[in-house]
């Protein structure tokens, strides 16, 4: 159930839990030297594969409304940046790359915690830290790669004890949770990181299902020296650059597919019980009908997000935003828009908790989840949609399809990690 976000490493120390690059062409956290019982206690407590929950009780106002497919929110509204620049470049809308830029450009904060694209491996993404405009932009877009977004954080939250410095951090579902989790602990990360945002994230591809995208344009990983998986339109195409100096440029449908068939996802996102962001300030997604782009009028279509605004700190965000001119807003939405919008959001939510029982009847341990609202979400579905579900997992765990090889690193990526 890793999802690599690398907390595990910030909360030991490198010298005892060390992320990697594995024989699965993923980042892995590696033991080099087992920790005491009190910290992997913690670590079972932090890691979003051990436990999943939804908004923190104390961020939920008596005025904030409930929907049982998209939890707790505030205001749901159509956004985009109000810079047709970065409207352009960003994923779909560039709502959360405007967000950042606001909140640095208007000192609310002193610094964005985000992820960028990795230069080592240009299918993965890496921590980063931004403080100006440029470094923003510089990160702007979508990473569907590995990212350990979070495998310093308690280091930089001792950093900001010592400056006094705040942040916002930008990432995804997993990586909120995480912090989350870690801040039921450590109140320094309500002290010092003062927003936290997140992409409705439906998963990221394994780097071997990459390679079978890629080969289809006798493109090989070990080539390629940049990746763009989408922006600069809206969807925008995939771009690989090579190590001979071709530029290949692939229609976002065209590489991804409209839906998510052709897509291979870690076995940790196919057991994703929250890929909606229910523990963010603002949760961000695309507002594509049925939930993938078409082909015709990409060229015309502007690109859009849909903010789902969750607390009150969410909700003065954007407001102020929009009066500073980095975001536009469209009209209102409603939790109905937002199924239509994400209707794989909704099939996923809906499955997990049959896919947690049929874990669990193959003998696994399952995540320790609060909040999500999965059994009152699994009685939507039919008796024998839940059975399948169930039996799917189930299968998953007996035949071993679900599991890795323990980890072994292959590669030394320590350097770019402490970048």
């Amino acid at each position: 159930m890793c999802i690599g976000c690398g907390i595990c490493q910030s909360i030991a120390g490198p010298d005892q839990i060390e992320m990697r690059l594995v024989q699965n062409g993923t980042e892995r956290p590696i033991v080099k030297s087992t920790p005491g019982d009190t910290t992997i206690d913690k670590i079972m407590r932090i890691c979003p594969g051990a436990r999943i929950e939804g908004l923190p009780d104390h961020l939920v106002e008596s005025d904030s409304q409930y929907d049982e497919m998209w939890g707790i929110w505030r205001e749901i509204v159509l956004a985009w940046s109000a810079e047709p620049r970065v409207r352009y470049m960003g994923s779909t809308g560039g709502l959360l790359t405007a967000l950042g830029l606001y909140l640095i450009e208007s000192q609310q904060v002193d610094f964005l915690l985000h992820a960028t694209a990795s230069q080592r491996y240009p299918s993965f993404g890496r921590r980063f830290i931004s403080r100006n405009r440029q470094d923003v932009l510089r990160a702007a877009g979508s990473r569907y790669g590995p990212t350990a977004a979070l495998v310093d954080i308690v280091q930089i939250l001792e950093q900001c004890e010592e400056s006094g410095e705040t942040f916002g951090f930008i990432g995804t579902p997993c990586d909120v949770t995480a912090l989350r989790n870690l801040g039921a602990e450590d109140p320094r990360v309500g002290r010092f990181c003062k927003y936290q945002l997140a992409m409705v994230c439906g998963g990221f591809m394994m780097p071997s299902g990459q390679q079978d995208l890629l080969k289809q344009w006798d493109i090989l990983m070990k080539d390629i020296t940049a990746l763009r998986y989408r922006g600069y339109g809206c969807p925008g195409p995939s771009r690989i650059e090579t190590s001979d100096g071709a530029v290949t440029e692939i229609n976002y449908v065209d590489f991804w597919g409209q839906d998510d068939s052709a897509w291979q996802l870690p076995f940790r996102c196919k057991m994703c019980a929250d890929g909606i962001g229910d523990a963010a300030d603002i949760a961000v997604s695309d507002t594509w009908e049925g939930g993938a782009p078409a082909r015709e009028g990409q060229d015309r279509d502007p690109g859009t997000n849909a903010a789902l605004i969750r607390t009150v700190a969410g909700q003065q965000l954007i407001a102020e935003a929009v009066a500073a001119g980095y975001v536009s807003l469209g009209n209102r939405l409603t939790p109905r828009d937002m199924d239509r919008f994400q209707p794989h959001q909704k099939v996923k939510k809906q499955s997990m908790w049959s896919r947690f029982v049929g874990m669990r009847a193959a003998g696994n341990v399952v995540p320790d989840v609060h909040g999500l609202r999965l059994k009152p979400l699994a009685r939507r579905n039919s008796l024998s949609e839940n059975l399948a579900q169930a039996r799917g997992a189930r299968q998953r765990c007996r035949d071993g399809s679900n599991r890795e090889q323990t980890p072994a690193a292959v590669e030394d990526n320590r350097d770019e990690n402490a970048t």
